[in-house]
């Protein structure tokens, strides 16, 4: 099977229009974009796809040995773009796909015209003079809850992710996507994601890229989002008023905004 069959691509929008690919989160599936779709794919050709053991992926395509590293995802990506040959693209990554990104964009440039990168976090993990957001036994504590207790997980954790108590319709649409994946791959998933540190991966990147942050984040705190901006060559930082960890869920009107109007410009910052 092609990448393109394995990971269950999607592409809506003007055949000739500019490339934008949608990258996906943890425990999410393509999916999650829904709200955005249709604003994006007025003017680019938008290309959906699941990650391995996600959404709509060809069950061959998760390897605990291979995902156990975001490595193996980017391996993931590197592939998909070669075999769709869409010449550059705009690679639009949320939470650890930001990071997917930028490993993808660091080993292959030529893939990767521009970056978007949603809630971007190199290292969830706090450490000195670097705010991740989690302490060492929130991440025990967390991976041992997934570990023990997946849906249980799944119920507390999803309305922290999306945030916007007032609305509980967010929380729920994110729980319903945790709980349709498989509890093995996002356990392997969530691993690579918390206890990876690809903060010296920022300095291996010359791709223009923007940074989009929401003003309050359980998961990637605004001192991230800064962090990933003034590390990373080309990048311009947005910071936007919406709360959540899914913009493309609480903000979508804004998240589409400024990325168009980013699209719009010259790279530079």
């Amino acid at each position: 099977m092609s990448p393109r069959a394995l990971h269950n691509v999607r592409a809506v929008g003007p055949v000739d229009g500019t490339p934008l690919v949608l990258a996906h989160g943890l425990g999410c599936d393509q999916t999650m974009w829904h709200r955005v779709v249709d604003a994006f794919a007025v003017d680019h050709r938008v290309v959906l796809f699941d990650h391995a053991g996600a959404g709509g992926a060809h069950p061959s395509t998760f390897d605990p040995d291979r995902h156990a590293s975001l490595e193996g995802y980017t391996d993931d990506v590197v592939a998909l773009l070669d075999d769709l040959a869409l010449g550059p693209v705009v690679l639009v990554g949320h939470s650890v796909s930001a990071t997917i990104a930028l490993l993808v964009a660091a080993r292959r440039p030529d893939l990767v015209d521009r970056l978007v990168l949603v809630g971007p976090s190199p290292r969830y993990l706090d450490d000195d003079g670097y705010r991740g957001g989690f302490s060492a036994a929130e991440i025990d504590e967390l991976l041992a809850t997934l570990e023990t207790n997946y849906l249980g997980w799944s119920d507390v954790m999803a309305p922290v992710i999306a945030g916007n108590p007032d609305r509980p319709e967010l929380g729920a649409e994110l729980t319903a996507s945790f709980r349709r994946t498989d509890p093995q791959v996002t356990r392997a998933f969530a691993r690579a994601t918390f206890l990876s540190d690809n903060r010296a991966d920022l300095a291996r990147v010359r791709t223009a890229s923007l940074v989009v942050q929401c003003r309050e984040d359980a998961i990637a705190p605004v001192e991230v989002g800064r962090y990933v901006h003034e590390h990373l060559a080309g990048s311009r930082f947005v910071l936007i008023d919406a709360v959540g960890h899914c913009p493309q869920l609480s903000a979508p009107e804004e998240l589409v905004a400024v990325v168009l109007d980013y699209l719009a410009g010259p790279p530079a910052p």
